[in-house]
């Protein structure tokens, strides 16, 4: 018979409480938690490398946020310290340490590709195309742009759908974010809402179609990369942009240079790089990635691994609240004698803003509110930071949890669907404190 070896994550993945035995000689008690012991409890603070003071708040089946990280360096021009995940299309993502700032710069700013990148991101002879259901269609250059329409700064988030697909079980398909694929930088451009008016809409308009330069992996020139659009009333939304710069400079290529759409909070396939076209149709736009599962996810619960049918998928639109830790980095040691730290952050939740924001170092037993300061402007991120203390020497995780406006705070368990999108689990870091 032929064994195979399983990585971690594979071994957690059908049931997390039969590996919690065989990998720390843990059973669950009282039907949810299984108390650490005896060589359980040594073998979990070998491979965390301590003691873990707070072991009987440890959740069954989970695996130690020390051993759930993995990190590949990738360099591109005009970004520095990003994780590659993949070469054809390009994607990478942040490292949560890089993304500290308040503005993300453009070096650190993620990659998400769907196809090719043009060639040609010079600004000199772009046009934009606003046609469909509208009364005067437009041919428009940046420069149209910049001189017919109020030019506006904003802070937008901005993230890819997917971003947290790592920690799906049964793993989904495609980029494996982990918590990167995410970034608040300060964009330049002209309303949507601006540009529409003066194209002039039909009665019949009901959502955008956006076409970019990019081309399909394939290179056949039939073929769209991706195609997506928005309701009508979303494309109003004063903080919807035609951008052509990003902080202060002209966007990165891999950032959609000369000019894209920004729709903050909702998924990042709707802010088309490398933007030509904006058709305004009279029905759901039904271009490539558009159905019938992409940037989807299921009308109802459903349990991991499960198959769900075409019909009973809904277009993600409002991206779920959200959490970061960005500092300190996981897997930190605190000096001996030295037990208390500032932890922070970012939160950010869609269309509405972040309310609350709580931390726990002792595996969300107890909670303590965060400081969170309000967003410079609606749809930015939002910095929140706590001090910390750590009573004893050992292995801790810092955890964090935010709410919404409308209440809603980030879960615990991930809400599994086929694509993985929309995980916004709790974040959480590792940390050894010295004797």
């Amino acid at each position: 018979m032929k064994i195979r070896e399983r990585g971690l994550c594979e071994l957690y993945q059908n049931d997390p409480e039969r590996a919690d035995a065989l990998v720390f000689g843990r059973v669950a008690d009282e039907g949810r938690r299984g108390f650490l012991r005896g060589a359980g409890l040594a073998a979990m603070g070998a491979v965390v490398g301590a003691a873990i003071p707070f072991h009987r708040n440890y959740p069954a089946g989970l695996i130690p946020a020390a051993l759930a990280e993995d990190t590949k360096p990738f360099t591109i021009e005009g970004k520095s310290g990003l994780r590659i995940l993949n070469d054809r299309p390009v994607n990478a993502e942040t490292p949560a340490p890089l993304l500290d700032p308040d503005v993300t710069p453009t070096d650190r700013y993620f990659i998400r590709n769907n196809g090719l990148p043009p060639e040609n991101t010079s600004a000199d002879g772009w046009t934009l195309t606003i046609d469909g259901e509208v009364n005067t269609p437009m041919e428009l250059s940046i420069d149209d742009l910049r001189n017919r329409f109020e030019v506006v700064t904003l802070k937008l988030q901005h993230e890819c759908g997917g971003n947290g697909r790592a920690g799906f079980n049964p793993p989904a398909s495609g980029n494996q974010w982990t918590y990167g694929a995410i970034g608040n930088a300060e964009w330049t451009g002209v309303r949507l809402r601006d540009v529409l008016q003066a194209a002039g809409l039909t009665e019949n308009a009901k959502y955008t179609a956006h076409y970019g330069a990019d081309s399909h992996l394939s290179g056949d020139p039939e073929k769209e990369a991706v195609s997506r659009g928005m309701p009508i009333w979303k494309a109003w939304d004063p903080h919807t942009l035609i951008a052509f710069q990003m902080n202060g400079g002209d966007l990165h290529p891999m950032n959609g240079a000369p000019l894209r759409i920004l729709a903050p909070g909702w998924p990042g396939s709707v802010s088309q790089k490398w933007l030509t076209r904006i058709w305004v149709r009279d029905q759901v736009h039904d271009g490539q990635k558009m159905g019938p599962t992409s940037y989807r996810v299921p009308k109802y619960p459903v349990a991991p691994g499960q198959d769900v049918p075409n019909e009973a998928f809904r277009i993600i639109e409002s991206m779920p609240v959200k959490s970061l830790i960005t500092y300190p980095e996981s897997g930190i040691v605190l000096p001996r004698d030295h037990r208390t730290l500032e932890v922070r952050g970012h939160a950010w939740s869609g269309d509405h803003d972040v309310k609350e924001m709580h931390v726990s170092n002792d595996f969300g037993a107890t909670w303590v509110p965060a400081q969170l300061d309000p967003p410079p402007n609606t749809y930015s991120w939002q910095r929140w930071r706590a001090r910390m203390a750590f009573p004893t020497q050992g292995y801790y995780e810092v955890w964090a949890r935010a709410t919404n406006a409308e209440g809603v705070s980030q879960p615990f368990a991930i809400a599994w669907n086929p694509k993985g999108y929309l995980n916004n689990a709790m974040h959480r870091i590792a940390l050894r404190v010295e004797a």
